[in-house]
């Protein structure tokens, strides 16, 4: 390969592997909707054709920058390894996997993203593999592509090893495996907190109410699982035992940010005074400005009701070694919010919101309200709809706000054409 060629592969690469990044931070971000996914999925899967085009040049460049770290490279060594059915390169992805377990990361989404007929022929080998690093991926690429593994989950519900067990909670949670509950019931208490919070996760998404005092928990602690806890319990808690326990949180500064989060995933108008109070506060404004949106679908861009003047104002690390502040802003994408003119915009609009009413982006909750939240909602927005989805089509899969985006609008098409033949209570 001439050099003029190798650098265009290796931009291919450099490309690929920074959208790979990219797209794992959008799939939970404030600012991201289904469309902005959609063309991210598109720059990416241009690059992956360049590569695509060098084969065998271009997967050999993203098997030369394989190292510990390499999430995207290792992403897209996946997808290019499974489209040529190449089983040397998907051992030697193997063998990389099993020393270099941070680009397992980069291999799950690769998983999620082919299409299912591209990898079910691997998928049954995975399943039935001595090692658990493959067992919980192939169980994991069962549960992102709602295909039911068969008794491999059942057999993932009762494995030695916690992960598996934990993917395997998971996936019949996504799959909504009614006839597993028993099973996975007796993992509630479990000592792993993967486990433990899977299985309470996935009982909570089939109503199982015994499962929501043990997600309380998750939802308490700052973390990885908290804002998935937030979300399902939300939705499944009921209206009053919900704002005692957010009263409690708000009270507490410390405590007062997933407060917010969790007023504006409650949806009640109740608290809207409140959360323009907190509008004024720096470290909560942003925060108090997505809840007041998710309830009231007031977009604050759209309708000016953003500050002109920024506040100074830095909540995430700088360029000090000495500064132990590591963690990222969790606001940095979201607007700030002008509270004099939200306020006002309240006062003329605020009549047509009903306190008791439980409100996503303007609309009372219903099955209509959250299918339109995952058409026209942010991704963090749509995660809740999901979940909110979930208590209204009670045996049905729970709806992929992770996968490609062309995918989900298949599956949106086919949610919508259901509803138009279903009810729209949800289960008491």
């Amino acid at each position: 390969m001439n050099n003029s060629l190798s650098r265009v592969v290796e931009q291919h690469a450099e490309e690929a592997s920074f959208l790979v990044v990219l797209r794992d931070y959008a799939l939970r971000a404030p600012h991201y909707d289904i469309e902005h996914l959609d063309k991210l999925d598109n720059r990416l899967d241009a690059h992956l054709d360049g590569l695509r085009i060098a084969t065998p040049d271009g997967l050999q460049t993203l098997l030369a920058q394989l190292g510990p770290h390499a999430i995207g490279e290792m992403f897209a060594s996946v997808v290019l390894a499974f489209e040529a059915a190449d089983a040397n390169v998907l051992s030697r992805l193997s063998e990389h996997l099993r020393t270099a377990m941070e680009t397992e990361r980069g291999y799950l989404m690769a998983l999620g993203w082919l299409d299912w007929e591209r990898i079910s022929p691997w998928i049954e080998r995975m399943l039935a593999a001595p090692a658990p690093l493959f067992r919980r991926l192939g169980l994991a690429a069962c549960g992102m592509h709602r295909h039911d593994p068969g008794p491999a989950l059942l057999a993932g519900l009762s494995d030695a090893d916690p992960s598996v067990l934990a993917r395997a909670a998971r996936t019949a949670g996504e799959l909504r495996r009614r006839d597993l509950l028993p099973v996975i019931r007796a993992h509630r208490q479990h000592e792993d907190a993967a486990t433990r919070f899977w299985a309470n996760w996935a009982t909570t998404q089939m109503g199982d109410q015994q499962a929501l005092e043990p997600l309380r928990s998750f939802a308490e602690q700052p973390g990885e699982f908290q804002y998935r806890a937030l979300c399902v319990l939300l939705a499944w808690q009921e209206r009053e035992p919900s704002i005692a326990w957010i009263r409690q949180w708000v009270q507490d500064p410390r405590d007062r940010r997933i407060g917010i989060e969790a007023l504006g995933l409650l949806g009640d108008p109740v608290c809207v005074p409140w959360l323009i109070q907190q509008m004024s506060d720096l470290p909560f404004a942003r925060v108090a400005g997505e809840a007041f949106s998710l309830i009231t679908g007031a977009d604050l861009a759209l309708l000016d009701l953003e500050l002109q003047a920024l506040p100074d104002f830095d909540a995430g690390p700088n360029d000090n070694p000495e500064d132990p502040n590591v963690a990222m802003d969790p606001d940095e994408n979201l607007p700030w919010p002008d509270p004099q003119a939200i306020e006002k915009w309240w006062q003329a609009n605020g009549g047509q919101f009903q306190v008791g009413t439980r409100y996503m982006l303007g609309l009372a909750h219903s099955e209509h309200s959250f299918q339109q939240a995952l058409v026209h909602g942010q991704q963090r927005q749509r995660i809740a709809a999901a979940c909110g989805l979930a208590r209204y089509r009670p045996n049905e899969v729970l709806f992929p706000t992770s996968a490609p985006a062309w995918r989900q609008k298949r599956w949106l098409a086919a949610v919508n054409a259901a509803s138009n033949i279903s009810g729209t209570k949800p289960p008491s």
